[in-house]
């Protein structure tokens, strides 16, 4: 809206009360500069005081925002100490390692896989008890509300039922992070963890869906195999970027603490581009089927939002703790998407017995 020849009032960025009011100013003035001067004063008053209102929204947003994180329900710190979609690392390990048994024998057995996979879950469980049992005698959990040992509020009976599972898990097996070492406190968690749920879990797990007689060790093996452990090393690395002060304070030193969130943040991103870039120079190379390629391929969506999240929030306590279940997402569907295609490989595509090592 133009007033004379030098002035121009621009009204765009204010709501639309405010503009009626100002416009009504100025109507009523005419070219009074004195006035016109008086009225712009109010105007930017107004704008002031409006921009005041909304800054106290945003931090009154951000309070309540703190307020709930301090004030979870109880069924909610459950939900978050079962860690239930955690138990993707031993279900994505066991169905690869079946698939690519499948793929090199033609044969599938259900009873065997589900006796594995509940000796799997056990297992998983005496991982994750016990871990909340020697962080919390560090302290590192001392302020982790979800803790099991806090939740529960006893350290033995935590610890005592974490040695029934890994018993339990045992006997399955059987049937079909903690001292002195704490290798975890010095950074070494990932690649154990890469090594634990890809070329050892999963390789065994095709081991042990033969019969009658023992599988050969393949190339198409292994490389499943390094891609499972890849996206199970990833959920650990992310599942530190929320507990980077408390790990400091107890001298853990994770790769965050050592990195930073920002330097994580870029790992993160190179992390997911080499899944992908390995993965495709696998299937260049005919070490995993063309089926594999085209499905896995399905999940960079996934990759992309795991990669933008830790990007945009890794500064954010409150909201980055959802990156390792973002990462979970990942782990799950590139690993199904990863055995999918090797028993599609036999089913459908016809493609050839790998021949061992």
């Amino acid at each position: 809206m133009r007033f004379g020849r030098n002035f121009i009032l621009r009204t765009c960025s204010l709501p639309s009360h405010v503009r009626q009011r100002s416009i009504c100013c100025f109507q009523c003035t005419g070219r009074s500069g004195s006035v016109i001067d008086l009225g712009w004063k109010e105007v930017k008053q107004w704008h002031s005081s409006l921009r005041g209102f909304f800054m106290c929204k945003v931090q009154q947003h951000d309070a309540t925002s703190e307020e709930n994180e301090e004030n979870i329900s109880q069924a909610t710190l459950i939900w978050r100490a079962i860690k239930l979609p955690i138990y993707s690392v031993a279900l994505i390990p066991l169905t690869v390692g079946s698939a690519a048994a499948y793929l090199q024998t033609g044969l599938f057995s259900a009873r065997r896989y589900f006796m594995l996979l509940a000796s799997s879950v056990f297992i998983i469980t005496w991982l994750n008890l016990s871990n909340d049992v020697y962080d919390f005698d560090t302290g590192a959990d001392k302020d982790k509300k979800e803790s099991v040992v806090n939740i529960v509020g006893s350290r033995t009976g935590t610890f005592v039922a974490a040695c029934l599972l890994l018993a339990l898990g045992f006997l399955g097996l059987t049937y079909t992070s903690c001292p002195p070492f704490r290798l975890s406190y010095q950074g070494l968690g990932e690649p154990l963890c890469f090594a634990a749920f890809g070329p050892f879990a999963t390789t065994a797990f095709y081991l042990l869906q033969s019969n009658t007689s023992e599988l050969p060790i393949t190339y198409t093996t292994l490389s499943a195999s390094a891609l499972v452990g890849f996206t199970t090393s990833l959920i650990l690395f992310c599942s530190h970027f929320h507990q980077v002060e408390g790990d400091k304070a107890v001298r853990k030193f994770s790769p965050l603490v050592r990195l930073g969130t920002e330097a994580g943040s870029r790992v993160v991103k190179v992390g997911v581009a080499t899944l992908y870039s390995g993965m495709l120079l696998l299937g260049f190379t005919q070490t995993l089927p063309l089926t594999c390629i085209i499905l896995c391929a399905l999940t960079i969506p996934v990759g992309k939002l795991v990669v933008s999240y830790v990007e945009k929030n890794h500064k954010d306590k409150a909201k980055i703790f959802m990156a390792k279940y973002y990462c979970v997402r990942l782990h799950a569907l590139f690993g199904v998407a990863l055995a999918a295609g090797l028993v599609a490989a036999k089913m459908v595509a016809r493609y050839p017995v790998p021949k061992p090592i």
